[in-house]
């Protein structure tokens, strides 16, 4: 599945004058409607979905960023649309900044893997370099969605698995892990699990010997994930990986290893 596929230039909004949240969740919910494959679906029953959603957390990922979306069981296929509001609006975001960008997902509830690696991919499209911007500038839909799918990587994998490799990623640093999480579950894996784990330190500080070491309180946060990969993806991986953590050679704080799976069996949700 190609993310040209799923998103439709007629739920497309461009300069949208949005007042708050509520009002956006509205005019998403509208907005998704246009789409034949919701002709089945009632624009309030979108609506209610998105809020549910939003009651969970807000998805207003930061720096100018929101991805609401839900999963509706009436619903058989993608919608993905995208809304502009240049002037910025109050999304309740992690960051506390205002949305400027609001990208909505309307996806069939059996279809979660996918949804999953669809949130990550825009996610990815999103990271990259003045690609805000660029998107924003744009003063038409047809613009908007030519922009848009102007990054790399913008298919969502779905193949057969092949072989495959384990890679473990350790990472100090509570920010990269959100961001090395997020690359990790756009690419295809069998499984993708996290470790939560503590630093040396936290115990080293606490013995005389090495108590001196330490003046203030050693951070104590500290994640391992491991995924499955397959095997021509793991260099993929490992260079989206150093993209954010920075050069693994020189970087502290992140390690990587990759370990080659001699047999495999069964497979793990989300």
């Amino acid at each position: 599945m190609k993310l040209a596929d799923v998103l439709l230039k007629e739920c497309i909004a461009v300069n949208a004058g949005l007042s708050d949240k509520a009002e956006v969740l509205r005019h998403v919910a509208g907005l998704a409607k246009k789409s034949s494959i919701l002709e089945n679906v009632s624009e309030q029953e979108i609506l209610v979905g998105l809020q549910a959603r939003e009651s969970l957390g807000s998805t207003g990922v930061g720096k100018g960023v929101a991805i609401p979306h839900c999963r509706l069981k009436t619903v058989n296929d993608f919608v993905v649309g995208i809304v502009t509001v240049p002037k910025g609006i109050d999304f309740d975001s992690l960051d506390a900044e205002k949305v400027r960008l609001i990208v909505f997902i309307i996806a069939p509830e059996v279809a979660s893997d996918k949804h999953v690696r669809l949130l990550s991919v825009i996610s990815q499209r999103l990271l990259a370099p003045k690609a805000l911007e660029q998107i924003i500038a744009e003063q038409t839909p047809e613009g908007v969605y030519e922009s848009f799918l102007r990054g790399k990587d913008m298919e969502i994998n779905d193949r057969p698995w092949a072989a495959k490799n384990l890679i473990h990623v350790f990472i100090q640093s509570e920010d990269i892990f959100r961001e090395v999480l997020q690359i990790l579950t756009g690419i295809e894996s069998s499984s993708l699990v996290i470790i939560g784990a503590e630093n040396a330190s936290v115990y080293l500080s606490k013995l005389p010997l090495f108590a001196s070491f330490w003046s203030d309180e050693p951070s104590n946060f500290g994640r391992i994930i491991i995924a499955v990969v397959d095997k021509n993806l793991t260099n993929e991986a490992l260079r989206r990986i150093e993209s954010v953590a920075g050069d693994l050679g020189k970087t502290t704080g992140v390690m990587a290893t990759v370990q080659e799976i001699n047999y495999m069996a069964g497979s793990l949700n989300t």
